[in-house]
Formats: structure tokens, sequence, C-alpha cells
């Protein structure tokens, strides 16, 4: 049996003039597909993959499009328009997703995007959005272990850091001090876990632990000394900020990077940068 908000396959029971009539079963009835809708092939008895939503008037339609973010699930969507009973978003169908006023957390500007949680409002029936997102994450204490790769959702910004829906499911907070890159709300990451608190939320970290980390980091500056045409004035004698505007890390990261590259013979370490070594730059009596 579908309901509001489902993706199924519906029998399409008859063709009108305002569209096909699907069944639907159980509560929801016949269900339109409108004239505009209409796929190009079709038949009496046969089957068609849909959405169903509800229209202007809380009638049950379908669509064949995916809407930009389906029920249970966050997104961040545009405000299209205020108006009196709250703002609708753009979330890629024919009609516009309400955020109800009960459901702002913010002041909605027209224009802006903001992430949301799109669900199925138990007392009216209708698919609504919210920006109140604690209410959706889970409370239990998460099952994730130190240095785990996590899916982050960006949502929100404290003194602390930066507010993340981790995996759909938990809240975890990325500190700001650590954070050497721009951030914008509604960013899709990846991240790692530094540690679960007691209370279950999530410490993070934008990069791998330990030699992960530095792994990761030769390869980035391998493809950057790459794209330099073979060395950059980057180097253990500059200053940390310095290091920090150019790959986000902290000094030491970089000089384990480094050091772990000249001990490997891909790179040189001199006064004033650093320098992509080829083959014909060790001598046999080196390689030996």
């Amino acid at each position: 049996m579908a309901n509001v908000g489902d993706r199924a396959s519906l029998e399409v029971l008859r063709d009108t003039r305002v569209g096909l009539f699907l069944d639907g079963g159980g509560e929801l009835g016949e269900v339109l597909l409108p004239l505009r809708e209409m796929p190009a092939s079709w038949e009496i008895g046969g089957f068609l993959e849909v959405f169903i939503y509800c229209d202007s008037e809380d009638r049950p339609v379908a669509t064949m499009k995916y809407p930009k973010v389906m029920p249970g699930e966050f997104g961040y969507l545009e405000v299209l328009a205020s108006t009196g009973v709250g703002a609708f978003l753009d979330w890629g169908l024919p009609k516009d997703l309400l955020l109800p006023f009960g459901e702002q957390k913010s002041r909605i500007e027209v224009g802006r995007s903001y992430v949301v949680r799109v669900h199925v409002d138990e007392t009216s029936g209708r698919i609504i959005a919210s920006q109140r997102i604690g209410r959706f994450l889970s409370q239990e204490r998460p099952v994730l272990k130190v240095g785990e790769e996590v899916d982050l959702i960006l949502y929100g910004k404290t003194e602390l850091g930066y507010k993340a829906i981790v995996n759909e499911e938990y809240s975890g907070l990325l500190f700001a001090n650590e954070v050497f890159r721009r951030l914008r709300a509604g960013e899709r990451t990846k991240g790692y876990v530094v540690q679960v608190r007691g209370d279950g939320k999530i410490d993070l970290s934008l990069y791998a632990p330990g030699r992960a980390r530095v792994e990761e980091m030769e390869e980035r500056l391998l493809a950057e000394l790459r794209k330099r045409g073979g060395t950059w004035d980057l180097c253990d004698s500059s200053p940390p900020e310095a290091i920090h505007a150019a790959l986000g890390i902290s000094k030491k990261v970089f000089k384990r990077a480094t050091g772990a590259l000249f001990r490997k013979r891909m790179i040189a370490i001199e006064e004033d940068g650093i320098r992509l070594l080829e083959d014909e730059d060790w001598s046999p009596e080196e390689e030996g």
C-alpha cells in the first residue's frame, strides 16, 4: 500500500482529459497523474513508477519526477517565496515545499538556501520542511569507531565550530581551531570520528587520523608540485600560517608528509622550498 511521500509503482486504472488515474490502494484510492506529467508510453493495467505528494488542495497527486530531497532526508533548498503561512522552497516538483513558520529557526530570506529536514507531518498528512534539525537526530549513543570515515552535512555554526549531521542520523561538531578552509552551510563532505562523547555527540575532523592523514597529504603535495612545474617555495622553515593558508594543515603534519616523501626519494627538501624528483635525479650509487 502506497502513502504520501512514497516512491511507488502504481497500476494505471483509466485515462481522462486531466490525466491518468492510478491505483494508490488503501486510504489513497485513485491518484491523479496530471496530463503534463504523463509519459510518452503507457497502457491501462500497466504500472508506472511515481512519487506521491499533495496538491494545493491537499489531494494526493502523482509525479514522474524525483524531488530534490525525499521525505526522511536532509537537504539544502532555496527559498522561492515567503507568505502568510510560511516559506516555500524549491524541491524540484510542480508544487513548492512548505517550510511553516513553526518549523523555522532563523529569519528566512527569499533567494537564500537553508538546511532542512523533509518529512510527512503527522497532523496534516502533508509533506513539509523543518529547520529544527536536532529534533530528527538520534539521541542514542552512536556505534562509531575513532578514525571511522563518515558523511557530513554542515548545518550551523557556533563559537566552538561547525555543527554537522553525521551519516544522516547523528549530531557532530567540527572544532573551528582545527578547520583551515572555508566551509558553508549545506556542504556535504567526508569527515572522521575523533571521539564519541558521553552525551552521544561526536567530535569530528576533516582529516584522516594518524598515518592515513599523512598519506593523504603526501598525495596532495605531489599533485601540487606537478601542478607548479616541480618546485614550491613552501618548506620546513615556512611560517605555520603560510602552511595553513596553502594546505589547511598544521606545520607538524606538513613536516611529516615531506619527510616521508623525502625518505621515499620522491622530493628534495631545500633551503628555499621543496622539489619534485624524477628517477634520473638519483644516481646508481645512491639507489644501491
